[in-house]
């Protein structure tokens, strides 16, 4: 893993990109990202979907410029503590889910799984797409894929 540059404590925008400090964990930062991002989830989850869908635009627009900002500025493209990107990618993952823990952590966990394994065409972007878009785009299509096996696994849990 990169060095945590010391710009996250002091750059509004390196600390936003870094998903509020977590990404500086000293491993498994993506994890860490996710964690943090169940945190604003609690709060989202209460939106109507088409406000929770404003939000994930406006997420996601707000991280292709934070997470190209901050790589450029620090010149490390996809830093492991950029994690905006999985903030995002796990509240993508939460649309329309049902409502309790159990379901958080299994977004979680499912979000966790492909953003770390990473089967196509995540690889691809991942590896293909650069700048902020390409930052933001494997964890959204990881996001897209657990939102699928969670909405599978809550249409036959009910």
């Amino acid at each position: 893993m990169n060095k945590v540059p010391a710009s996250v404590w002091k750059n509004p925008i390196h600390f936003l990109a870094f998903g509020l400090g977590s990404g500086a964990a000293p491993w498994a930062p993506g994890t860490f990202g996710t964690a943090a991002a169940v945190i604003p989830y609690l709060w989202f989850q209460y939106l109507a979907l088409p406000a929770y869908l404003v939000m994930l635009l406006i997420t996601t627009l707000i991280g292709i410029w934070l997470c190209e900002r901050t790589s450029k500025d620090i010149g490390v493209h996809d830093h492991g503590g950029i994690v905006w990107d999985e903030f995002v990618g796990f509240w993508l993952t939460m649309t329309l889910a049902p409502s309790g823990w159990e379901w958080i952590l299994a977004g979680f966990v499912l979000f966790r799984i492909f953003d770390i394994l990473k089967p196509w065409p995540i690889k691809w972007a991942d590896q293909k797409v650069s700048g902020g878009f390409g930052i933001m785009l494997d964890d959204l299509l990881a996001g897209i894929y657990a939102a699928i096996l969670l909405q599978i696994g809550a249409a036959l849990w009910f």
